[in-house]
């Protein structure tokens, strides 16, 4: 039981402690943060990073009264424990516990849900408008990362913010990482603007002392601001700010309550757009994020006391998205037209690797991923062969590139989708359940999804020789199902699946990771006296028509099995071709149901959602039973080793 956190209900318990008590606060905070991550996993740096600013906002300003807008939920868990959730905190990111984000329907104190960056600014600048519109009063904060600064979002609602000059105050926390090393001129421009600190504090002292003359003071002050205007640039790169409309404060020491809290003090009643630039450590009071940022951005399962991980177990397949990476960098050794761009995303999506040994054809975007798209599409546009690597659900703010300046050009460029499906604890903002849907309506794009890692490195190598146009494949966030990876890597044949389980009862098509826990259910059903073909269907576009209508012919119930959401999926798309190509026949879908999927672990998510492999064992059972009767079995055996994709 920490002395402070138990006994805070609301950021109103803080206000009007000294800073020596605030110090207690945030060393408690900490602590709680550091505990909660070691076991349940999450995103430790970037919050510990933001515990004296957070405790500062809720200090200075009337929360929830007066509106902070987190950019992304990274760093927001020291917000979560100071308004009512400390007691709740142990559960944050498990199944039916506190979300990994903030969120609207969680607390009063989420004013605006976070998942993906880049948004806050442009969130905060309309609740702002609202508020003049209404003719109401209360201050309105954005908190942006330096990170979400490389999206182009930001720079789109700055400059509508200071084109409006609504009151509004933009805190631009600056720990000079998102979730990998910050790249680009942005990067090296706030760089810059650290070294620029001395400009404000001379500019006010300045002032100070020519005002001390009430005679000539005024036309001296006039003559300053005009002189100003020319030198400012040479002394500040702040000019960037205030040219777009903002009056630009800072840097200034983001973990001194001596600073921030009489600087935002000062800020408070500003009038106009405000940019408060903050300077953070990230990772800031356990010496081993400090020390590396990058591997403490989301770890699990470490200990406190020594930054140990615990071991990975030696008898685990290896993870997709090392096979992908391992793929792409063995192909791209042999064929130097292959090039790499991720979004910010190197770390995660695996291409460490082929950075260390292409480094001349590897690309970090920023976490702009439309740039990354076009980027991609020039590159191909000149007879390359990109892979933009992304996370299935960031790969949602690149739709429109793809479809008109990737598909539309028929544009040979590659999309490999990491994180497809269900990821578990970072909840519905990054559940890869939208791919199928919004890249099969593309003309010109294929669509393909491996059932097991050795099948994912035949995909890379479809991918790599496939100049006819675009081409996706998706893969999970999990471990693979330690099946051989076969030398050489043999391409598909495009639009051609596969028959893996002969039977007569019945026929389920499954894509992707959810072939294996279909023949599982088959051989439960097996044993029941129910003979299921499974088919792994590999392509969602073009689908494999011929192979779909000696299904529909042979059998008269059918089903698909996908994990994505059922609108516009896999399952109707093989639905659409039995319009024609079978009229009258339907396949059943399991899929994802019309509804937001919440943050937990992946196997108690598939039970909520009816998606179960002993789901789909039940099902089927009582329409064979009755297309013909059968004895009811004793209870099926072996459900328990129906195992799904699982996300790490």
């Amino acid at each position: 039981m920490r002395k402070w956190l138990s006994r805070i209900e609301s950021p109103a318990d803080i206000r009007g402690l000294p800073v020596s008590d605030l110090k207690e606060i945030a060393q408690e905070i900490r602590e709680t943060i550091a505990e909660t991550v070691s076991k349940n996993g999450g995103h430790l740096g970037s919050s510990l990073g933001a515990v004296e600013l957070i405790l500062a906002l809720h200090y200075v300003f009337d929360t929830p009264r007066d509106r902070l807008i987190f950019d992304v939920g990274h760093q927001t868990y020291a917000h979560k424990l100071l308004t009512g959730r400390y007691d709740r905190f142990p559960t944050i990111r498990t199944h039916g516990g506190l979300a990994p984000f903030t969120r609207r329907a969680e607390s009063e104190y989420d004013s605006f849900g976070a998942g993906h960056a880049s948004t806050s600014i442009s969130a905060a600048l309309g609740m702002a408008v609202a508020r003049d519109l209404k003719g109401e009063e209360f201050r309105v904060v954005s908190i942006t990362g330096d990170g979400a600064m490389t999206g182009g979002i930001c720079y789109e609602g700055l400059n509508n913010a200071g084109a409006l000059g609504a009151d509004l105050l933009v805190i631009l926390n600056d720990n000079e990482m998102s979730i990998s090393q910050n790249v680009g001129a942005i990067h090296r421009y706030f760089n810059r603007l650290i070294t620029g600190a001395f400009y404000n504090e001379a500019k006010d002292n300045t002032e100070q002392f020519i005002q001390k003359f009430p005679t000539i003071g005024r036309k001296m002050l006039s003559l300053a601001h005009k002189v100003e205007e020319h030198i400012k640039g040479f002394l500040t790169p702040g000019i960037f700010f205030e040219e777009l409309g903002f009056r630009y404060i800072g840097p200034i020491d983001g973990h001194r309550f001596e600073q921030l809290i009489p600087t935002l003090r000062s800020v408070r009643d500003f009038r106009g757009p405000v940019l408060l630039h903050v300077v953070t450590q990230k990772g800031q009071g356990y010496p081993y994020s400090e020390e590396d940022p990058v591997v403490y951005h989301g770890p699990k399962g470490f200990k406190i006391d020594t930054g140990e991980f615990s071991p990975v177990s030696q008898s685990k397949p290896p993870l997709y998205t090392d096979v992908f990476a391992e793929t792409l960098t063995e192909l791209a050794a042999e064929d130097e037209k292959i090039v790499a761009i991720t979004p910010a995303m190197a770390v995660g999506s695996g291409l460490t690797m082929f950075e260390e040994r292409h480094p001349e054809r590897f690309f970090d975007c920023g976490i702009a991923e439309e740039h990354a798209i076009i980027f991609a599409a020039g590159l191909a546009a000149e007879g390359l062969r990109p892979f933009a690597v992304v996370y299935s659900t960031f790969l949602q703010r690149g739709f429109d590139p793809v479809l008109h300046d990737v598909a539309l050009q028929n544009l040979p460029v590659r999309l490999a989708l990491d994180r497809g499906g269900l990821v578990g604890a970072d909840g519905p903002t990054h559940h890869g359940v939208f791919d199928y849907a919004y890249l099969r309506i593309a003309p010109n794009m294929v669509v393909m999804a491996p059932k097991d890692e050795n099948e994912l490195r035949r995909m890379v190598k479809t991918a790599q020789l496939y100049d006819a146009g675009p081409i996706a494949f998706r893969y999970p966030r999990a471990h693979g199902e330690g099946v051989p990876l076969v030398e050489p890597i043999e391409p598909l044949e495009i639009g051609k699946g596969e028959i893996v389980r002969e039977g007569a009862d019945a026929c389920l098509i499954a894509i992707g990771a959810m072939v294996y826990p279909a023949l599982r259910a088959a051989d439960i059903l097996s044993a029941a006296g129910i003979e299921v073909e499974v088919v792994n269907a590999r392509f969602v576009k073009p689908l494999d028509r011929e192979l779909l209508a000696d299904c529909a012919r042979r059998h008269t119930l059918l089903y698909t099995y996908e994990d994505h959401a059922r609108a516009g999926g896999f399952g109707s798309a093989v639905n659409e071709a039995l319009v024609e190509l079978a009229p009258g026949r339907q396949a059943f879908m399991f899929a994802i149901p019309d509804q937001w999927v919440e943050h937990g672990d992946v196997e108690a998510l598939w039970a909520d959602l009816g998606m179960a492999p002993e789901n789909v064992v039940d099902r089927i059972l009582d329409d064979v039973r009755q297309a013909r009767p059968l004895p009811r079995p004793e209870p099926v055996k072996g459900i328990a080793d129906c195992r799904l994709p699982m996300a790490d």
